[in-house]
């Protein structure tokens, strides 16, 4: 137990006096929505980390508790009319919690520092993780183990998480996409960020958006071997490890572009690294050699959908078949970074696509970064919940702009039988303009242009 809740009390006093307690959050917190508790809710837990920043509450194992039941999905921010910044509050709370070690334990200690500390901060260990789960997936060990249903031997806790495993790819970004490609006429320089988890199992959507950049008439630069953006780390508590993954990005597009002046924009294709990687100018601030690099680097920060939108989206030159299509909006992107219209515009723009609104779209599916893993319960509720919203919808296509959601959507419509493919608005978009070009994988802007071998 501690008094003195060090990064809660170093926060600016007027962020934690921002609340005014007037409700208006409730009814958008799915915790608070699932149990009507007080302290299930933001006005709640902001009233505890007050508390703390003031002394009159004591760090305890219920507190972090409490905040780890949390989402961390950001709806409250969307619905507060006094702009309380919950998402500071929020990562300050869990990096107290953290350094007081409220919620030790020799399993959980193990977990967090083979995840968060030793696999997420080295990217060659990742992709070496990668390959294994890609050789156990391809050669049908996985189906094997699944039909002989041997999952039963495993404790109840992996039990549990192994419908979740994702597919891994055969290639990753490196082997995709050559560090420099130019269009016919460039317009544009954007560097262009692959992730980690999406580098592993959806580094076709990393080609997609490099071709979908490309037929937008921008010079792509991809860094080689890139690092975790960090949220991973800054949501779990560990903000020195988040701060090194920034400056290790912010190092690697400098390298690749040789300066981010040189760049018109920093391009990112995932909704949840995209909320945290356009505030590397907060996390940085206090550091002299990167705050100003970090403060460049968050003005040139663009969401893919966002990008497009700003420079102007072209729509592809012919209609796909016809079909329908519904998007689920990734919580970060919609209540992080204010971004809800762009993709739905991307999907408009294709023909032959019917747009069909989902019910409660901004609403979280449950998983949540890590979620899905650390409250499978009230992450399984929100499944079933949005699930039965695209049930609904009778969408055969639903579109997702982050790898967690698209992992969790993935995972529970495979439980359930139902055959609707989740997919990137952006690889829909790229789909639409190689369709045109039939002779060519790739739009033609980046059909000359060969992948690199693999790293």
């Amino acid at each position: 137990m501690s008094a003195t809740p060090g990064h809660l009390a170093r926060l600016d006093y007027a962020v934690l006096q921002q609340c005014m307690h007037c409700g208006m959050c409730l009814p958008t917190c799915p915790t608070y929505d699932a149990t009507k508790l007080e302290r299930h809710g933001p006005r709640g837990r902001i009233s505890l980390m007050r508390a703390l920043a003031d002394g009159e509450l004591q760090l305890t194992k219920a507190f972090g508790e409490e905040m780890y039941y949390c989402l961390g999905c950001l709806a409250c921010m969307s619905a507060c009319p006094a702009g309380v910044n919950y998402a500071e509050m929020f990562e300050a709370a869990r990096a107290d919690i953290e350094a007081a070690g409220l919620l030790d334990n020799p399993k959980r200690n193990f977990v967090r520092w083979f995840t968060v500390k030793f696999i997420f901060t080295r990217p060659r260990l990742l992709r070496l993780l990668g390959r294994c789960l890609y050789l156990y997936q391809a050669l049908g060990l996985q189906t094997l183990f699944r039909k002989l249903r041997l999952t039963v031997l495993l404790p109840q806790s992996l039990r549990e998480l192994e419908p979740l495993t994702p597919t891994v790819r055969r290639h990753f970004s490196d082997a995709l996409i050559r560090e420099v490609e130019t269009p016919a006429q460039r317009r544009y320089r954007v560097g262009l960020l692959t992730g980690c988890v999406q580098d592993l199992i959806y580094s076709e959507i990393n080609r997609d958006t490099a071709d979908v950049l490309l037929a937008h008439d921008c010079e792509v630069y991809t860094p080689r071997l890139q690092h975790c953006c960090g949220s991973l780390h800054a949501h779990n508590g560990e903000l020195e490890l988040a701060r090194r993954m920034a400056r290790e990005n912010i190092i690697a597009i400098e390298k690749s572009a040789g300066s981010l002046e040189a760049l018109d924009a920093i391009i990112t294709n995932a909704g949840g690294c995209g909320s945290h990687l356009k505030h590397y100018d907060h996390l940085l601030h206090d550091d002299p050699a990167f705050a100003g690099r970090a403060a460049a680097w968050s003005r040139k920060l663009k969401d893919v959908h966002e990008w497009l939108a700003e420079i102007g989206l072209r729509p592809p030159p012919m209609a796909v078949a016809p079909q329908r299509v519904t998007y689920h909006e990734s919580c970060h992107l919609c209540h992080g970074q204010k971004i809800s219209h762009a993709p739905r515009e991307v999907l408009r723009a294709i023909g032959g696509l019917e747009l069909v609104e989902l019910p409660e779209s901004n609403w979280c599916c449950g998983s949540a970064g890590i979620y899905n893993i650390t409250q499978p319960e009230m992450a399984g509720k929100l499944l079933a919940r949005k699930l039965r919203h695209l049930e609904g919808t009778q969408a055969p296509i639903v579109a997702s702009a982050n790898p967690g959601c698209s992992v969790q959507l993935e995972a529970g419509l495979r439980q359930a039988r139902r055959p609707v493919r989740v997919v990137h608005p952006v690889s829909l978009l790229a789909e639409a303009f190689r369709r045109a070009h039939p002779k060519s994988a790739r739009p033609p802007a980046a059909s000359t242009r060969q992948p690199s071998p693999s790293a």
